[in-house]
């Protein structure tokens, strides 16, 4: 079920001052009550300055075995039959960030959700509208510019080219099988491309795509099962980063283990990629729990860092993460080495409405990025289930400010930080990067190159 642009051919009704229900047919087509108030998760009403019209990209989903919900005109909140369908939610394309979780009534025997990430959706003046705001230029990751049919030629081409790089193989299977844009990216050479490197994982998250111990969580993905070896990542690296200044090539994504499990193959990579080209950008993404580790890439020539946080609170972090021999103040010690070696720093700030703008949540993060001197807040859709979640989760102590206020807060208390939702093309600060080399060992002899 998917729908591009406005929701034109339904009646349009002047009348409709309030956002209404909106659900999903047993046919698949979307199913409205005018008279019922969409509300949201906790059961707040939306109101028209929640909402904007669905984005292009944005995919409709049913919520199977979950009642839509919504007021009748004297308050009382009123349930869908489940004869007319089920829930309905939006799920954002990357650029959009999420500001209500979608409203539903269980039925009994209901299984968890897939790990999307459900936003409320609701029906106004004849057209479908979400609760969201645009945090970023989506235009790179929108399907339109991942040709299907030209990704498969690229694709056969590469591997007919290069069949012993069992990196290759890989992210031609997460290219074509996911549609994974860093994947493809790698086959159309062109902006951000990344390389998975790691099959092993030092955190446990419970909304981890690529690999669940839970019974009824199923991973939507499968996990890299291999490590590749540092004359296959090289290949890759020089290749893509070769096609333009823009380019950037990651080491590490959320679909595989921790990157820097691999910290050895990577500081190798970094410096044979760095004898071979200048240009391009050295990115990692990574849960930032080696500070050591890390330095002795960011010696080697890395541009950036990509961390992943839910959080700025110790006590959020742990509960999610679930680190296995690292701890949140590692976190911290590698983002502010990260300023110290003038390598571009980020968070992925994995966002939850409810729980990452909580007031005690904002006044921790703001403290976060002035200690760590982080420069850009990518914000990230969390992917998962409120109910496989919330129970998780510590309460936050203070109220919900809402995830608008959430950003304005940053923009006043932190106004050189940017918030978006992607990795930039930046280069590492020259100036401190002059200041790191003299300060650094001299490197060790490369010998992945020789071998």
């Amino acid at each position: 079920m998917s729908h591009h642009g406005p929701h034109h051919g339904r009646r349009h009704d002047a009348d409709a001052s309030l956002p209404y229900v909106v659900y999903s047919t047993p046919d698949g087509e979307v199913g409205e009550r005018r008279g019922l108030r969409a509300v949201d998760f906790t059961g707040a009403p939306l109101d028209p300055r929640d909402l904007i019209p669905l984005p292009d990209g944005a995919t409709l989903s049913m919520m199977p075995q979950r009642l839509a919900v919504g007021l009748d005109a004297s308050g009382e909140r009123q349930v869908v039959g489940e004869r007319h369908g089920w829930a309905l939610a939006a799920l954002l394309p990357i650029g959009y960030m999420r500001t209500r979780l979608p409203a539903y009534e269980k039925t009994p025997g209901t299984e968890p959700l897939p790990f999307f990430g459900y936003t409320a959706i609701a029906g106004w003046r004849g057209d479908l509208y979400v609760a969201a705001i645009q945090t970023d230029d989506p235009d790179r990751w929108i399907d339109h510019n991942y040709p299907l049919r030209k990704l498969e030629r690229l694709v056969r081409e590469r591997l007919a080219a290069e069949p012993e790089n069992r990196a290759l193989a890989h992210h031609a299977h997460c290219a074509l099988d996911y549609r994974c844009p860093t994947a493809s990216n790698l086959f159309f050479r062109r902006w951000e491309g990344a390389v998975a490197v790691s099959p092993g994982c030092n955190a446990r998250c419970i909304g981890c795509i690529s690999k669940q111990d839970e019974d009824n969580l199923v991973s939507p993905q499968d996990r890299l099962l291999f490590i590749p070896s540092v004359e296959d990542v090289v290949a890759l690296g020089v290749a893509h980063l070769e096609q333009s200044d823009d380019a950037i090539y990651s080491f590490g994504q959320g679909c595989e283990g921790e990157p820097l499990l691999q910290a050895r193959l990577i500081e190798q990579a970094v410096r044979a990629i760095r004898a071979q080209t200048a240009r391009g950008v050295l990115n990692i993404n990574t849960n930032g729990s080696n500070p050591r580790a890390l330095q002795r890439i960011y010696d080697a020539g890395l541009d950036c860092i990509r961390v992943s946080t839910i959080s700025a609170r110790k006590e959020t972090y742990d509960a999610y993460y679930r680190p296995l021999g690292y701890t949140f103040e590692h976190v911290k010690e590698s983002l502010r080495r990260a300023r110290d070696a003038g390598v571009y720093s980020s968070i992925n700030l994995l966002s939850f409405p409810d729980i990452i703008d909580a007031e005690d949540e904002v006044v921790a993060l703001v403290e976060f990025l002035r200690e760590t001197g982080v420069r850009l807040v990518q914000l990230r859709n969390l992917n998962i289930d409120p109910e496989v979640l919330l129970p998780r989760l510590p309460r936050p102590n203070g109220r919900p400010m809402g995830m608008a206020a959430l950003i304005e807060t940053l923009r006043r208390e932190v106004p050189d930080v940017e918030i978006g939702n992607f990795t930039r093309p930046v280069k590492r600060d020259a100036a401190r990067l002059a200041v790191a080399a003299d300060a650094a060992p001299p490197p060790a002899p490369d010998r992945s190159a020789a071998r």
